[in-house]
């Protein structure tokens, strides 16, 4: 890839910008799938080593996991299944889901952050698919999904949790868990177009995701539940993943559940993605 100078955020550091190679942003106004493709890497492997410059934007994916399993299990797992133990295979998919979703919050308030450094006004002058600036750095986030998915498991292994389905079982609970994560990534970006600021942003994404993931079936019983709450529960899309991340980790079987999962996820990028690039194409 080529460099371009270097741009001076709001904050006063300066920001290198990577450009695209030639042969794959002097092109058509409308480019092909292969060269928005190409294109996204680029701003992938850009927001990559913004990443490596900046290490503590792991600090989520790496510290939220040893905490959440921690406390959940060692707090509720007494007074929910006996001992912590057996609450450890209704937990740690619920913590998995929950660490995850968390951190593809973090998508809206960056882009917001980035927006608002003026670093998207010089993308928006290149030669490149209008969406490629949005999905690069989504690509690059599936590097922190998969960080929280592990260091999930493996405080829950430390713990005591033997995940009947195996490697190949955790391995599918984690890529379905990824692969919802960066579905809702592209929701939380939204967001992050529309909302001036990047305060905004977390406090408004923060509402929207906690009511859905403690109103779920990942911690507690269904059945414990007031019969109103129960409904609510049952076509919540995080139930699903809950569920389908459940079963795959705990005896390696995909169900329907996951199946529902992977839908709903198909069904958010088919809705967000396009708002999301109009927002940002339209956005100051």
């Amino acid at each position: 890839m080529r460099t371009a100078p270097a741009h001076r955020t709001a904050d006063g550091p300066t920001m290198t910008i990577d450009r695209i190679d030639a042969d794959t942003t002097a092109l058509s106004p409308r480019p092909s799938l292969t060269e928005t493709w190409n294109q996204a890497m680029g701003f992938a492997s850009r927001a990559l080593k913004h990443m490596r410059r900046e290490p503590e934007q792991f600090s989520d994916v790496l510290i939220q996991p040893i905490l959440f399993t921690a406390m959940f299990g060692f707090i509720f797992g007494g007074a929910i299944s006996g001992d912590v133990a057996n609450y450890l295979p209704i937990m740690v998919p619920g913590i998995l889901a929950m660490t995850c979703l968390t951190a593809s919050m973090a998508t809206g308030v960056q882009l917001r952050e980035d927006m608002d450094s003026g670093i998207f006004d010089r993308f928006k002058t290149l030669p490149v698919a209008r969406i490629a600036p949005l999905a690069g750095p989504m690509v690059a986030d599936l590097l922190r999904y998969g960080i929280a998915a592990t260091m999930t498991f493996l405080v829950g292994i430390a713990m005591g949790y033997r995940p009947g389905g195996g490697i190949i079982g955790v391995a599918a609970a984690i890529v379905l868990v990824i692969i919802t994560g960066w579905s809702l990534s592209w929701a939380f970006a939204y967001v992050g177009t529309i909302v001036r600021s990047a305060q905004g942003v977390q406090g408004i994404s923060m509402m929207i995701l906690f009511p859905l993931t403690f109103l779920s079936n990942a911690f507690v019983p269904v059945e414990s539940m007031p019969g109103w709450l129960q409904w609510f529960v049952g076509i919540n899309p995080i139930s699903h993943v809950v569920s389908g991340v459940r079963v795959l980790a705990n005896s390696a079987t995909f169900s329907a559940e996951a199946g529902w999962a992977l839908l709903g996820c198909a069904v958010v990028i088919a809705i967000f993605a396009p708002l999301t690039v109009k927002s940002y194409q339209h956005s100051a």
